[in-house]
């Protein structure tokens, strides 16, 4: 089944006012001269750019995200920010369970959960993120971590339409090791396989899952080739305009 390839950035705990803006414009000026993509382009900056980068991207195909919500509409969550608050803001999409998040703030499959729910109900797309650390890796346990992680992260009403999956082996982000990719296929097909378990084999053949974990430009053609992989999640790489626009063009878009 044909799935359209999503290049979505993540530019984590990046960019003051000026540098956000700027780099928000170069990529919609350069997703504006690509035409037509083949892609669906999405850039997730820190809350305090949101509002910025939103009236930069104008005019452009690039959706907007966050990195992270609350699972709470409102109240007593002093430093929190609600899925409303995106919304309002203009967000189409958040990015939930990096394992940034789930190591830094502890963040379980259940809170993770919990969050995809409420931002599902405030009308966002979630790009729930999996992976394992290099210590299950070594163990042969990748796979397994996996589809725990699938099973306990991802809401049961969860739909191709509301959401995307982003395997990220813990030990690529930021590190330039990349798996194999029989490795990455392996967990991909496999992932596949537990969402049509949870959600129906109609739904599983329709979500994306992208893969992240120092992608470049110099393998996103090798990666983005893949059968079950159907974009990129992109850290480093994506807070340079030209490197996150090579990656989509030698990406197939």
């Amino acid at each position: 089944m044909a799935r359209k390839k999503l290049i979505a950035g993540n530019w984590k705990m990046n960019g003051l006012l000026a540098d956000g803006v700027e780099l928000a414009k170069n990529i919609s000026s350069g997703v504006k001269a690509m035409g037509k993509p083949q892609c669906e382009f999405l850039v997730c900056p820190p809350f305090t750019l949101l509002a910025s980068v939103k009236k930069a991207l104008r005019g452009a195909k690039v959706a907007l995200g966050a990195q992270d919500c609350h699972m709470a509409e409102k109240g007593a969550h002093t430093g929190d920010i609600s899925p409303l608050m995106l919304k309002d803001l203009g967000c189409s999409h958040v990015i939930l369970g990096h394992s940034e998040r789930r190591a830094d703030h502890a963040e379980s499959d259940d809170i993770v959960c919990q969050k995809a729910v409420a931002a599902h109900k405030a009308g966002l797309k979630t790009v729930i993120c999996i992976g394992e650390t290099l210590a299950e890796r070594e163990s042969g346990k990748a796979v397994d971590v996996c589809k725990k992680q699938i099973l306990g992260s991802v809401p049961a009403d969860s739909s191709a339409a509301d959401t995307v999956i982003a395997y990220e082996p813990v030990w690529a982000i930021g590190t330039g090791k990349v798996p194999t990719t029989a490795d990455v296929e392996e967990v991909h097909a496999a992932v596949r396989k537990v969402l049509a378990q949870k959600l129906g084999k109609a739904n599983a053949n329709k979500m994306r899952i992208l893969y992240g974990g120092s992608v470049k430009p110099s393998n996103a053609k090798e990666l983005l080739s893949l059968p079950d992989v159907d974009g990129a999640l992109i850290g480093g790489a994506s807070l340079k305009a030209e490197d996150f626009l090579a990656i989509a063009k030698n990406g197939g878009c």
